[in-house]
Parts: C-alpha cells; structure tokens; sequence
C-alpha cells in the first residue's frame, strides 16, 4: 500500500502534462490566415520587438534615407519619353 500514493501523484502529474500539451497543440492548430504580406508583417512587428541595438540602427538609417513623395514612392519614376 505504500506505493499507492506515489502512483497517484504520477498519475496525476502525468494527466497534468497531457493536458498541457494538448492545450499548446490546440494553440498552435489554430493558425492565422492573413490577406498579405504586408498584413503579416505587420502582425509580426506588432509581436516582436527588435533590440535596442538594432531599434537604433534602423532608426539612423531611415532618418538618412531622403523622403520622396508618397506619389513618387507608390508609382516611381516614370519617364514619359516619346
């Protein structure tokens, strides 16, 4: 009778587990669908978080990139030579 108690716990422990791992099998079963590309990098930066070292490179870089109208930037740069 002493190993009774024992075999409880385990058992219990052991159906602790499972549904723990079910859970976090449900969770990634439910996947998520997105219209674009855009759309899932958005999600992802929504999510992630750069470091801090990385954060303020990407910052300098785009202050140093010249801005251009959001015209030019959507449609180019479209030479009209005939």
């Amino acid at each position: 009778m002493e190993n009774q108690p024992n075999k409880s716990r385990l058992e219990h422990r052991q159906r602790e587990e499972e549904t723990a791992e079910q859970r976090t099998t449900d969770k990634t079963k439910k996947g998520r669908e997105f219209a674009s590309v855009e759309e899932l990098l958005r999600f992802d930066a929504s999510q992630v978080t750069p470091p801090p070292a990385i954060a303020e490179r990407l910052k300098e870089s785009l202050e140093k990139e010249p801005r251009q109208p959001w015209w030019r930037r959507v449609f180019g740069r479209r030479r009209t030579d005939s």
